[in-house]
């Protein structure tokens, strides 16, 4: 037997044996790794928060600037070839025409007129996270011109800045309401499974009775109430901290699920009978040995947070102009004319989409990295 087991132990290789020893994070990560659908999804959810930190940088125009001879351009065709075969970027001129008897504008192109593109040109000034002021973009024409990638709205507004901007904050609101959510439910959540008996009674009634209220009578109470004077900054804030003690429910009811199965277990027994607290004991040995499946749980939310900001502000009852949000840029759709004559003004869409998906996917290639030994 003994010679047995030596020969199986001298035949195993190095990567045999580092995946032995592995941590169970190190585990999680080469399951991980291996779902390519959630690393994409994670490469995708970068480039669309990198793009929202550095929204003044890359938006070629002042979102709020308008182009009274643009209104509800369409987007605007990028060329790379022009008589020869190293590509140069550029876009044509457009001519815009105006029917007296409609009123109607249709826009052509000048091929006549072309623009080059180029990188790092000055443009419209903007405060940088409002710490340092800068007229630098990533893109644009060096002589003056207007680009309208994604078109404009109908007070002719960029929708590819306002969609930046927009990113910014609609992607902010899933993090930092989740950050409240995950604070609640780890604490009310932790508190119910630890103790259970009247204590996880009551905690659990408060959480049916929250569940319980419908959501759209609730919001539209909650904006009926927020002042008209207040700030866009002081509105997002509010709505965010609103949403947070709305959603902490299903994560509450997962880390109470978990503390009721661990409870007796050995280890917290042996840090009860050493001493610890109780706030020790949960957040320091409980929550760390189930901690992979709060990760995938906050992860699945996020897109929930998303999804309600954006319903919210296309209801108007949520964040509100000057306020830019992918919810509030999609109130210019709210009619069969617009999306018919402006689909373009639906380009928000993809953005929400996308970014839901990502994040589902990524919790789906979390879930299964959660348990790495099956």
């Amino acid at each position: 037997m003994a010679a047995a087991a030596n020969s199986v132990t001298t035949t195993e290789s190095p990567d045999q044996e580092r995946l032995y020893l592995a941590s169970q994070w190190r585990l999680m990560w080469l399951k991980l790794r291996r779902h390519r659908l959630a690393i994409a999804s994670a490469v995708v959810l970068g480039l669309c928060y990198f793009g929202a930190a550095f929204c003044e940088f890359l938006a070629p125009f002042d979102p709020a600037a308008r182009h009274a001879e643009y209104l509800h351009a369409p987007p605007q065709r990028v060329r790379f070839f022009d008589r020869g075969l190293v590509p140069r970027p550029f876009v044509y001129g457009v001519t815009v025409t105006i029917d007296r008897e409609t009123l109607e504008r249709s826009y052509t192109d000048d091929r006549s007129n072309k623009h080059r593109l180029r990188l790092f040109v000055h443009g419209d000034p903007y405060q940088f996270w409002g710490l340092w002021k800068s007229d630098l973009h990533l893109f644009g024409f060096g002589d003056g011109a207007s680009i309208f990638l994604l078109g404009t709205d109908r007070m002719g507004r960029d929708m590819l800045s306002r969609f930046l901007y927009g990113m910014r904050i609609s992607l902010s609101v899933g993090l930092l309401g989740v950050l409240f959510s995950l604070a609640l439910g780890a604490v009310l959540g932790g508190a119910s499974g630890y103790y259970g008996g009247s204590v996880d009674w009551t905690l659990q009634r408060l959480i049916e009775l929250l569940r319980s209220f419908p959501s759209i009578p609730l919001w539209m109470a909650l904006s009926a109430a927020f002042p008209a004077d207040w700030s866009p900054v002081r509105v997002y804030f509010v709505i965010t901290i609103v949403l947070s003690l709305i959603g902490w429910t299903d994560l509450a009811r997962v880390v109470r699920g978990k503390l009721l199965s661990l409870r007796s277990e050995d280890f917290c027994t042996a840090g009860i009978i050493a001493g610890a607290s109780d706030a020790q004991v949960i957040f320091r040995h409980m929550i760390p040995s189930f901690l992979s499946h709060i990760i995938v749980a906050t992860t699945l939310q996020i897109p929930g947070m998303i999804l309600a900001e954006t319903a919210l502000s296309f209801l108007g009852i949520g964040l509100r102009a000057p306020a830019i949000s992918w919810g509030v840029l999609l109130q210019e759709a709210q009619n069969i004319r617009s999306v018919a004559f402006y689909p373009w003004l639906l380009i928000p869409t993809i953005g929400v989409v996308g970014v839901v998906l990502a994040f589902n996917f990524i919790g789906d290639g979390l879930r299964d990295a959660a348990d790495p030994y099956t």
